[in-house]
């Protein structure tokens, strides 16, 4: 049976990393449904949160500018709250490798301290974890169902799996219904656009608008699993209210796979003049490389009814639309990249 969103009307929500593209985009629709919604968010520069992702809402959310590290403050937000959607996090796998104590700061350190608020609450909040698709590393077959081994190839993919234990720990131990969603490849809207270190689809349509050629290395035959904010945010609204979801780990993604040099094209396409050129692997992005990957989507669509909705080629499009209008609120200076940092990542 489908769940009622309406479920949300009055209650209390909390979404830490609420001011980037996720958390943004989640915490307008959660104000569409009539919650009551606080968003945590720390604002560092080098991340994803935006003063202007939330514009169309400020008037209607709770704003505080904070860190999941302080646990003081942590502990006073959590203790109100009905459900809480974490999403704060380093969210640079290239970074994680180079910068390995912020990630474990962010990542794991600061998740316990969710954790640890939501059980000295003692109200039971039900809690959405946002992991990723990095906690498999490299594939060893397609599509990538839930039991797929961890062969993590980042720092990041490693702490990311163990905020997932330590959810399915306090789930398991103290009774808090947890559920953590594995995103594959996530664009859309909201996303910053400063570097090329996060989503790959977003930073390709700066680089489109602004004139400057997309590179792939080698000859682009990677498929990725690309989703749309949108379709991200259902999967997290559902998977809060679905009893059944509770305990569990879940894959969110497209389930089809798109190969890097057909991504490349479409925004080429949907962008005239430019042009897509080709760049040698290297040995440093050859590390990181987990090789194809498709979700599966079995587990989610027959145990909580979410699947996606919105095609790559619709969901470039809106995104597209959308940095056309609001490119000066994401435009920085343009960073100089090497073919390294940007080619292959997906």
């Amino acid at each position: 049976m489908a769940v009622n969103l309406d479920a949300f009307r009055g209650r209390r929500v909390l979404i830490t990393g609420g001011a980037g593209m996720l958390g943004s985009t989640l915490a307008e629709r959660l104000v569409e449904l009539g919650a009551k919604v606080t968003v945590l968010d720390g604002m560092l520069p080098q991340y994803g949160g935006s003063r202007f992702n939330l514009s169309g809402i400020v008037e209607r959310i709770t704003f505080v500018q904070g860190d999941i590290r302080d646990r003081a403050l942590v502990r006073t937000y959590v203790a109100g709250a009905d459900y809480l959607f974490n999403l704060a996090a380093q969210v640079s796998y290239i970074d994680s490798n180079g910068d390995v104590f912020t990630d474990l700061d962010v990542n794991a350190r600061g998740q316990l301290n969710l954790l640890e608020a939501c059980r000295e609450s003692g109200a039971h909040q039900r809690v959405v974890f946002s992991s990723s698709r990095f906690v498999y590393g490299r594939i060893e077959y397609n599509p990538v169902d839930e039991r797929h081994p961890l062969n993590c190839l980042s720092i990041y993919g490693i702490h990311k799996l163990a905020a997932e234990k330590y959810h399915r720990f306090y789930s398991e131990r103290y009774g808090l219904p947890t559920v953590s969603l594995r995103i594959a490849n996530p664009y859309g809207p909201r996303q910053q656009m400063k570097h090329s270190r996060y989503g790959i689809v977003n930073w390709f349509i700066r680089l489109a608008l602004d004139g400057e050629p997309l590179t792939i290395y080698g000859a682009g035959q990677q498929q990725r699993d690309y989703i749309y904010v949108s379709d991200v945010v259902e999967a997290f609204l559902i998977a809060a209210l679905d009893d059944r979801a509770v305990g569990q780990v879940y894959n969110v993604g497209c389930g089809s796979g798109v190969r890097f040099r057909e991504m490349a094209e479409l925004v080429a396409e949907m962008i005239p003049g430019t042009t897509v050129q080709e760049s040698p692997w290297n040995e440093g992005s050859y590390f990181v490389e987990t090789g194809d990957y498709i979700s599966d989507l079995t587990k989610i669509r027959k145990e909580i009814g979410w699947a996606p909705t919105v095609s790559l080629r619709d969901g470039i499009a809106k995104t597209i639309a959308f940095y056309r209008q609001h490119r000066a609120h994401y435009w920085s200076a343009l960073v100089s990249c090497k073919a390294s940092e940007t080619a292959g990542r997906g």
